[in-house]
């Protein structure tokens, strides 16, 4: 189990009808994504053709920033509202999205580390998508 995990099933209040586990994989892929796109744009200010990455980099610092923010308001339970809860995971699978879209692009043309963020990105876009539909 997880440290997340491992937190949500000791947490001393009761959850409500929030599903556990989508809590749990959503909280961990935010703050991988949130990882990836900040390494990936460190990356991609090391290639050659940095500034034709302007957007890809700027794209991958928002979606970090929204990632980190997500996966910390999901790390909180007590005064839980439903309606912030479910704005800022729409907000960070839109920013997955974007993010996603524009490192795609950049992987189909070798750069492998946009690759990777492209597929972290989808990841931690569709586990919100999923909480968003369970709550």
């Amino acid at each position: 189990m997880t440290r997340a995990g491992q937190m949500l099933e000791t947490y001393p209040a009761d959850l409500g009808d929030v599903d556990r586990q989508k809590l749990t994989q959503c909280i961990e892929a935010c703050f991988e994504c949130a990882q990836t796109c900040t390494a990936c744009a460190d990356a991609c200010l090391s290639e050659q053709n940095v500034a034709e990455l302007t957007k890809c980099i700027r794209s991958n610092l928002d979606c970090a920033d929204l990632c980190d923010t997500t996966g910390r308001v999901l790390s909180r339970h007590t005064g839980y509202d439903a309606n912030l809860t479910r704005t800022v995971l729409e907000a960070c699978a839109a920013a997955c999205k974007s993010c996603g879209d524009e490192c795609a692009r950049h992987g189909e043309m070798g750069m492998q580390h946009c690759q990777v963020c492209a597929e972290a990105c989808r990841r931690c876009e569709q586990t919100c998508r999923d909480l968003i539909t369970s709550l």
